[in-house]
């Protein structure tokens, strides 16, 4: 087993090195000397750049060299070093077959780095009034002393400019500012020039739009009222309202030009709608070896009631379910930013751990907080036959048919800080979710299920084409022994959506090769996602997972998987093809398992 650890660390460690082995190979365009500070030694390389080949003929190495020159030179004055040189030189080096190779060599003076003194802002037209200078000043954040750099400057203009239209003045410019340079005292005196406007008010809406939503509906998310001092995020948050319903094909907010000021001196807001088809179909697919192939098929109809309502009926057939649902989604409902969600479903799984028949009723309240924080609360009741397994006394029996009923409340809190729902390259995910649960019938059951998950992305390079994600999930059942619990309510892991490399609900305790599932619920999974091109990537990771039949599994209850695979983007999300590979097989479990699906696992 040790052994097994080794080779999987191995290949997985070569993965994850092969970019870095292939970057190695390429030839730099001239070698830079002379600079002592490590950072801005790496800056001035990645600036020169490297060649596939090196340089065929001492006139290419020196019109490399000259290249090379003018960007570390571009480099230093970026970086306030306005009084720095860079002569570039002919070298040798020894080729593999010992014969001289001309190389182009820059030599770097980087003299003394400019500091800031005296950064100021001068008003163009009528000066705003003192508040909203005091604003843009705090702003512009450049401390006397600090180094001059040429995007600090720029990004001090950009500030000042955002926190003044922050205070109302949606047409602030910045006029052509001035930078002293002065070799003197080697010092850099920015002056900003800036025009800020006139303080905008806010009027209503002026609608373009001749689709199916109530005006009057629309109207009602508007959020602010007339008269109100002109914020980008107050057109930012009617934007994000309309957007999440998800029944525009276009949305669009802006404000009214300067010549359309009221009476009143108010700016009205332009809004521009677009309708997307009344209906939509899609289908879906995926397959896996241990959880056999699956179809997915979803019809929507967008607002029917003309309030930008969604109606989806979705049926999912796969060998080991087959469900139908029928989702009615009201957003905004009885206030904005809440929407309230109601699902039929009549559905039936066939797994190893039990065989369950039934229906349910779930009804759902979401309120967005903020940009992208949701709380949701809701209740739902179902019920059905289930057969699973059970213990009486010492003997265990299988397949001992049980009318179960539920009866549940929801409270869940989701912080999606992600760039992509489907394909994530920086950001972070979490949610918790709690639900007490009353269970009757042939078994009378109070309860309590938690549930907590994050996941996070850290890209790496300009390009971000390497991507480390991790994710973790944990698990707890409390007020009830796991064979109180009916079957179906228990944890599980095992499969292409938890620990990569074993079966569907393979990990955790067992009868025979029959999963008994558990109380409590571990997982963490580390993932490398490299781009090779625009369409296809490449994957390799790690899975780990426990179930267990105590408050918290035990480390006998953990299992690993490794594995690799590809990815083709589609434009809106990849296909993700992985194999993995079990490092803790048990009797049944097989040698490898494979898994095809639309998204990243996670």
């Amino acid at each position: 087993m040790a052994t097994q650890r080794l080779f999987f660390t191995a290949v997985l460690s070569v993965g994850l090195l092969a970019p870095a082995l292939a970057a190695r190979a390429e030839e730099p365009k001239a070698a830079v000397r002379g600079v002592a500070d490590e950072d801005l030694g790496n800056q001035i390389r990645q600036a020169v750049g490297t060649a596939d080949t090196a340089p065929a003929s001492r006139f290419e190495a020196r019109r490399r060299g000259q290249e090379a020159a003018e960007s570390a030179i571009a480099v230093l004055r970026s970086e306030g070093y306005y009084a720095g040189e860079a002569a570039s030189d002919l070298g040798d080096r020894d080729d593999e077959d010992g014969e001289a190779v001309p190389r182009a060599v820059i030599t770097v003076t980087t003299g003394p780095q400019f500091r800031i003194a005296r950064p100021t802002i001068e008003w163009q037209e009528t000066a705003p009034s003192p508040e909203v200078q005091s604003a843009g000043t705090l702003a512009m954040a450049l401390r006397r002393g600090q180094p001059g750099r040429a995007q600090d400057v720029l990004a001090a203009e950009g500030r000042i400019l955002s926190a003044i239209v922050q205070q109302g003045h949606a047409d602030a410019q910045a006029d052509p500012r001035e930078v002293i340079v002065d070799h003197a005292d080697n010092t850099v005196r920015p002056t900003f020039r800036i025009d800020a406007g006139p303080l905008v008010k806010l009027d209503g809406l002026i609608l373009e739009y001749g689709g199916r939503t109530r005006r009057d509906w629309i109207t009602d998310l508007t959020p602010w009222k007339p008269g109100v001092v002109y914020a980008p995020d107050r057109l930012g948050e009617l934007e994000r309202r309309l957007r999440e319903t998800g029944a525009y094909e276009t949305v669009s907010v802006s404000l009214a030009p300067a010549d359309q000021v009221t009476a009143e001196g108010y700016r009205p807001v332009i809004l521009t709608l677009k309708d997307r088809p009344r209906r939509s179909l899609e289908v879906g697919a995926g397959y896996s070896t241990s959880e056999g192939a699956g179809l997915d098929i979803t019809t929507t109809r967008y607002n029917g009631w003309r309030r930008a309502d969604t109606r989806i009926i979705a049926l999912r057939l796969a060998e080991l379910q087959q469900r139908l649902d029928y989702r009615v989604s009201l957003p905004h409902w009885r206030e904005p930013r809440q929407t309230l969600a109601i699902t039929a479903s009549v559905y039936n799984e066939v797994t190893d751990a039990y065989d369950q028949t039934g229906a349910s009723l779930t009804a759902d309240v979401t309120r967005r907080t903020g940009i992208n924080a949701y709380t949701t609360y809701g209740a739902s009741i179902d019920g059905g036959r289930v057969a699973e397994i059970l213990t009486v006394g010492s003997v265990v029996i299988r397949g001992v048919d049980r009318d179960l009923f539920n009866v549940s409340l929801l409270g869940a809190f989701a912080v999606d800080n992600s760039d992509d729902p489907l394909n994530p390259k920086s950001g972070w995910r979490a949610e918790i979710r709690a639900e007490p649960i009353v269970t009757f019938g042939d078994a009378q059951l109070t309860y309590l299920k938690t549930t907590a998950q994050g996941s996070l992305y850290l890209p790496f390079g300009e390009e971000r084409k390497l991507v480390l994600a991790g994710r973790l999930k944990a698990g707890m059942i409390n007020g009830a022994e796991t064979f109180d619990v009916p079957a179906a309510r228990r944890f599980y892991s095992g499969g292409g959506g938890s620990v990569r490399g074993y079966g569907y609900q393979a990990i955790g305790p067992r009868i025979s090769s029959t999963p008994l599932g558990g109380i409590s619920l571990a997982e963490a999974s580390i993932e490398a996602r490299y781009e090779l091109t625009r369409q296809w990537g490449v994957v390799a990771f790690i899975d780990g997972g426990a179930v267990g039949e105590n408050s918290f599994p035990e480390g006998k209850d953990f299992s690993a998987g490794v594995g690799f695979g590809v990815r083709y983007n589609l434009g809106f999300g990849p296909i993700r093809a992985d194999i993995a590979f079990p490092l803790d097989p048990r009797d049944g479990d097989a040698a490898f398992q494979i898994y095809i699906s639309i998204g990243q696992a996670f």
